[in-house]
């Protein structure tokens, strides 16, 4: 009689092969996805959410053409002022001087087109010059004075608050050239045969859904290359549907007004090209190393000094950018310009991904950031809510978003 023992019970299916396996298999492989990148997306998720409540919440005015585009060109400032300043941030320093620079740049302005009469192309360079200087001002004090840039900064928000009186007298001057005010409120020409859509602004949104793919695919790739953890596909896939249908929903509403603002191409500008120094140039990889672990990198042969020093004069020709488009956009210069201007750019950071201790951030962060408090302050006037809630609705959307940021930290470290 033979001792074999034969065992009909059918073996479980592993993971990944069909069967109740493969879901389950599926949805670990989401989760840890999702859990390796809530940084990444946890604010983008969020901002989806915030559209989604206020677009309900208002009856779908948050999304009618005309209002997604008054999005835009509302915040427009503040997301150029969030770029420079999450590259301060991720070098580990802060900046408080940005608003007072907005509205010193904007009072150069004023003074050179409409009091001096100088063409406003003249004027704008003379302007983004201002700016470099007194971002390099404080960028030589802080990086080879060896001063505190809390401190510096502080001393430059007082000193611009005080040149912008001085130098506008305490008045409101303008009207500024109409080029510059198209500039800041204009939008691309109509091309092309009459669609009921705005024809450039279509050509323009699907070439950036294949830019996005491709940048998407291409990085996916070189991570592989270098053995480094990547989404599974199906949820890269689903990433890549989600961006196409953001993309082109956008694109679609912007469109069916009065196409992409001016504004918004100079926005993607900046985006795209800062994007790629921090992803890829040297000089960004040495911000983050300086920001991340500053004895390291000058073990390393970082010129820290040096990389500090542009940074800071990169964010006075971002300032002055932000001054521009604001006093054109109100087609006059004011002394109270720029108020608070500073706190809605370093809220747009840490909200966008950033951390205090610096080493950390996205450029694509920081627009994130700067759309989640734009849409908030947006949402929260079409349905009436008073300014006096709206701040204390913003400060706890920041400190929820810190907080965040100092859980996941701990969850990782655990």
């Amino acid at each position: 009689m033979s001792t074999d023992v034969t065992d009909k019970t059918p073996a479980a299916a592993p993971p990944g092969r069909n069967g109740a396996g493969a879901g389950d298999g599926l949805l670990r492989l989401m989760l840890d996805g999702m859990r390796r990148n809530m940084r990444q997306y946890g604010m983008l998720i969020a901002l989806g959410l915030i559209v989604a409540l206020f677009a309900v919440w208002t009856e779908g005015d948050l999304l009618l053409p005309r209002n997604v585009s008054n999005l835009v060109l509302q915040n427009s400032y503040i997301l150029i002022l969030a770029i420079g300043m999450m590259l301060v941030i991720i070098a580990g320093h802060i900046d408080l001087s940005v608003g007072s620079l907005t509205a010193f740049v904007g009072s150069m302005a004023a003074v050179f087109m409409v009091r001096n009469d100088l063409p406003w192309p003249v004027a704008v360079l003379l302007c983004l010059a201002v700016g470099a200087i007194a971002g390099a001002v404080q960028g030589w004090f802080i990086a080879y004075g060896g001063l505190p840039s809390f401190i510096v900064t502080l001393a430059g928000m007082l000193t611009f608050r005080g040149l912008t009186e001085i130098f506008l007298d305490g008045q409101t001057l303008g009207p500024f050239p109409k080029g510059l005010q198209t500039t800041a409120n204009g939008f691309l020409p109509e091309v092309g045969p009459d669609t009921n859509y705005h024809n450039l602004t279509l050509l323009l949104g699907l070439g950036l859904i294949a830019l996005v793919v491709l940048q998407e695919v291409r990085d996916r790739r070189r991570q592989q290359e270098f053995a480094l953890d990547v989404l599974p596909v199906r949820l890269f896939l689903l990433k890549l549907v989600a961006l196409t249908a953001a993309i082109l929903t956008v694109t679609l509403l912007l469109a069916s007004y009065k196409g992409a603002p001016i504004v918004l191409l100079i926005l993607g500008a900046l985006l795209v090209g800062f994007g790629y120094v921090m992803r890829n140039a040297v000089i960004g990889r040495h911000i983050y190393a300086i920001g991340g672990n500053l004895p390291a990198a000058k073990l390393s042969g970082v010129r820290d000094k040096k990389v500090t020093f542009l940074v800071f004069l990169n964010m006075g020709m971002l300032a002055a950018l932000a001054g521009l488009v604001f006093a054109a956009r109100f087609n006059a210069a004011s002394p109270k310009a720029g108020l608070n201007f500073e706190l809605e750019a370093i809220a747009a950071a840490f909200i966008g991904g950033a951390s205090m201790s610096g080493g950390v951030g996205t450029v694509l962060g920081a627009i994130i950031g700067g759309l989640v408090l734009g849409v908030l302050n947006n949402g929260m006037n079409l349905v009436g809510v008073g300014t006096d809630w709206q701040q204390v609705i913003k400060g706890l959307v920041l400190l929820a978003a810190v907080g965040f940021d100092v859980w996941n930290k701990r969850k990782v470290g655990s």
